[in-house]
């Protein structure tokens, strides 16, 4: 299936928690961990249980970017890379992180990437909140 969301992510299903309506969802790749905020029902549905193989979905629109420490946040999803490629537009850019050789894709303002004096080879992390994550299985 293609999507037009330019995060995918594939993973292992590290645990499973389930709440009264929704389930906290937490998956490995790499040295780095995803947390989605799913219904029981998507995660019965899609047969999420540890140890299976999952893809976490994120839509760029939906990924922060911040520099230096990253102080204490809501966001569950702290993944900390090098940016690799900035595409410039007119009002907003696409901020490429590589995440030890996962691509995470940003869409941010071109105001932000000049705020935050983002250039190709700094050190960057992407931030999503898990209710910004779909999975995929």
């Amino acid at each position: 299936m293609k999507i037009s969301a330019r995060n995918q992510i594939n993973g292992i299903i590290t645990a499973v928690e389930k709440g009264a309506v929704n389930g906290i969802v937490k998956m490995s790749f790499g040295d780095n961990k995803v947390s989605s905020t799913i219904s029981l029902s998507a995660i019965e549905e899609l047969g999420l249980v540890e140890g299976k193989e999952a893809v976490a979905i994120v839509k760029a629109t939906e990924v922060m970017i911040g520099v230096g420490e990253i102080g204490r946040i809501s966001a569950r999803n702290i993944w900390k890379g090098v940016v690799a490629d900035i595409q410039e537009g007119a009002v907003n850019g696409i901020v490429k992180l590589d995440i030890n050789g996962v691509m995470i894709s940003a869409t941010i303002s071109m105001n932000a990437i000049a705020d935050l004096e983002l250039k190709v080879g700094m050190e960057a992390s992407a931030i999503v909140k898990s209710t910004s994550v779909m999975m995929m299985a």
